[in-house]
């Protein structure tokens, strides 16, 4: 499963992988042109749109519409490390969601993978190699 880095320009840096061109760039406070999420915006991303695919599954087996469902996505910051220290996500149900699964679509939304990677998270190794793969 590899995915292949790239830079394009300025503080642009793009993700290749399965196909797709994942774009990213900084702000202009941070030398950037702002025309794309920031990297770490897309790690949060990640967590609300694997919750809300859950959520939409979860909904999709049941006939039940998704249309009127959101998720609202809420992080809390250390003020003294700017470290994100909480993540709430309140999940907007219509008044005609069937109240049977109102505590079953939260359980749904809890099994995304993305945060179960956050809570065991891999071990990281970075090396330098030149282009054609061997380790310098």
């Amino acid at each position: 499963m590899d995915m292949e880095i790239s830079f394009s320009g300025g503080k642009k840096v793009n993700a290749e992988y399965k196909g797709f061109t994942i774009k990213t760039d900084q702000p202009p406070d941070y030398g950037g042109d702002g025309s794309a999420p920031e990297p770490f915006d897309l790690l949060w991303a990640a967590i609300g749109t694997c919750m809300g695919s859950n959520v939409v599954s979860f909904c999709q087996q049941r006939k039940i519409p998704t249309e009127n469902i959101r998720l609202i996505q809420r992080m809390k910051r250390n003020a003294d490390t700017k470290m994100v220290t909480q993540v709430d996500i309140e999940i907007q149900l219509p008044s005609d969601f069937p109240e049977k699964y109102r505590d079953a679509v939260v359980r749904a939304a809890e099994f995304c993978s993305v945060k179960k990677h956050l809570s065991q998270p891999p071990v990281f190794s970075i090396i330098t190699s030149d282009a054609s793969g061997e380790s310098i």
